[in-house]
């Protein structure tokens, strides 16, 4: 037997009882409070969903700029080695130009120590004409990779590509000219391979 004190099992609501109750106890709210508690909850759900979006753009626009700037660093680096084999390959022959180039000096004086007499000496006239062509062949080797001889005589001293070794009297140009090349200089396409040197005119004592 249930003892009169003990609380009573109150039946269980269902969603519609609910209802009911919640309209009955907001029915005693006057209407312009009931407005202005849904608008409260309406602002706080509103302000932090907005505060959600700033942040994630704010994600975004950091994420795209650093995939940006990883881009832009992906793209010099590549340059910078394409640069770099480029460079290999058109400058690969330096080191063996310039140690060839005494062969050639060598080849050049000595054609031009050969004198008038034996050019038309009949019995000399086909080593001459071999040694010459040596000579030949050497320069379009050379030009073939890109290695050319630097122009000198009647041009302003160039202090990039020549070396000045002497000054010589001269009214017949303007000091500072080169009169004189005593060894011819070479480029490797725009680098200087060795410079000319050279004798430049002064005005006479």
């Amino acid at each position: 037997m249930q003892d009169e004190n003990e609380p009573k099992d109150e039946p269980v609501k269902d969603r519609e009882a609910l209802d009911e109750e919640a309209e009955k106890e907001l029915a005693g709210v006057p209407e312009h409070l009931r407005d202005q508690s849904e608008d409260e909850d309406d602002a706080d759900n509103g302000g932090d969903l907005s505060e959600a979006l700033v942040s994630m753009k704010a994600d975004l626009d950091t994420a795209r700029q650093e995939v940006l700037y990883a881009r832009a660093e992906t793209q010099n680096v590549r340059r910078r080695l394409e640069k770099d084999v480029a460079d290999t390959r058109a400058y690969a022959a330096t080191g063996f130009a310039r140690d060839i180039l005494s062969v050639s000096d060598n080849l050049v004086r000595a054609i031009d120590s050969i004198p008038q007499e034996l050019r038309d000496d009949e019995k000399f006239k086909g080593l001459v004409a071999g040694i010459e062509a040596t000579q030949r062949e050497l320069e379009r080797v050379f030009s073939q990779h890109g290695v050319t001889r630097v122009a000198a005589k009647g041009l302003p001293l160039d202090p990039n590509v020549h070396q000045a070794m002497m000054e010589i009297p001269s009214d017949d140009v303007d000091p500072g000219t080169v009169i004189q090349e005593m060894q011819a200089g070479y480029l490797i396409r725009d680098r200087l391979l060795r410079p000319a040197l050279v004798g430049v005119a002064k005005k006479p004592d």
